[in-house]
């Protein structure tokens, strides 16, 4: 059996794993156990009773976290002409069409997030197996694919995070950092958790929300009682 260091063992003094604690106290032990000498992030994961190999069970979305991230977004653009000078002008970081194309096909991906005006998608298309897996692809059902690119660059840089269920129905994301209070963290986890439960899919059966946990980067996972992550709850 593998050794646990003193670090490990120190974070999980006084969590019991089986227990559901409410969000806020959840979050407050997070805090107190980041002992990381970076400022970690703190990350939601959701077990859903869904099988995302039937398409009437795909949880798909995006939210925009009424605090941001806390971290830097790099976004590019696929875009033309007054579309390609909107979104320079937005603050996206790489703005092009067949030279990107090019760039990317070359593969150097030095982005976080792509955005597409609705006429580049037959050019951005090539790209689908090398954007796909990485989870970059521009999709309309997300706001990646939309004539409106400033307003796209700006919640990309904002806030705005995407998720996508797992093949095990998990689905996370990083929804702030251990330096944001309390109260914005729970804000972000609160719209998160909302975000998902309006995605749930036609063919979800049952429990939807299973199981619901937070952890820090290099913190132990906490198990959180799903009825405290309701909009409006305080726990």
């Amino acid at each position: 059996m593998a050794k646990i260091g003193k670090r490990i063992r120190a974070s999980r003094e006084g969590i019991e794993r089986t227990k559901l604690y409410g969000l806020d106290e959840a979050i407050e032990m997070l805090k107190g156990k980041a002992t990381a000498k970076f400022d970690e992030t703190i990350e939601v994961a959701m077990n859903l009773g869904v099988d995302p190999r039937h398409a009437d069970q795909m949880v798909r979305g995006v939210v925009n976290l009424p605090n941001g991230t806390g971290r830097t977004v790099r976004v590019a653009v696929f875009a033309r002409g007054d579309k390609a000078d909107e979104a320079k002008a937005a603050g996206a970081d790489i703005v092009g069409a067949e030279d990107l194309v090019a760039e990317i096909q070359a593969g150097n991906i030095n982005f976080d997030r792509a955005i597409a005006t609705p006429d580049m998608m037959g050019l951005v298309g090539r790209l689908g197996k090398v954007l796909g897996p990485r989870g970059l692809m521009p999709n309309p059902r997300v706001g990646t694919v939309t004539p409106d690119v400033t307003a796209a660059v700006k919640a990309s840089k904002g806030g705005a995070v995407e998720f996508r269920v797992e093949k095990a129905g998990i689905v996370h994301a990083g929804v702030g950092k251990v330096s944001f209070d309390a109260k914005a963290i729970a804000e972000n986890v609160r719209a998160f958790a909302d975000a998902v439960n309006k995605a749930k899919p036609s063919g979800a059966k049952g429990n939807y929300v299973k199981r619901v946990a937070i952890s820090s980067t290099m913190g132990p996972g906490v198990k959180i009682d799903p009825s405290t992550i309701a909009a409006g709850a305080s726990a």
